[in-house]
C-alpha cells in the first residue's frame, strides 16, 4: 500500500528551496517598485555587495535546493 502511494517532493529540500526564490522574488520586486529599473541595474552592476546580488545568489541557492530534493531516492532493500 505504502508503495502506491509515493509522495514525490515531499521534502524540506524542496520546500526550502521555494521558500528561498519566494524571498528573493519578493526582495527583487520591493527593490523594483521603490528605486525603479535604473537604479536595480545600477546596483547589480557595481562593485559592491548589494541587496539585489544577494538576491541572486538565494534565487541559485533555492534552484539547487529544490534539485536536491527531487533526486530519487536509491532504496537498495536486499
Amino acid at each position: 500500500m505504502l508503495d502506491l502511494h509515493y509522495r514525490r517532493n515531499r521534502n524540506w529540500f524542496t520546500a526550502m528551496g521555494v521558500l528561498f526564490i519566494v524571498m528573493a522574488g519578493i526582495i527583487l520586486i520591493r527593490n523594483l517598485l521603490i528605486w525603479g529599473p535604473e537604479f536595480v541595474a545600477d546596483f547589480f552592476t557595481s562593485p559592491e555587495i548589494t541587496n539585489e546580488k544577494i538576491s541572486v545568489g538565494m534565487i541559485g541557492i533555492g534552484c539547487f535546493l529544490i534539485f536536491l530534493g527531487t533526486r530519487k531516492e536509491v532504496n537498495e532493500n536486499i
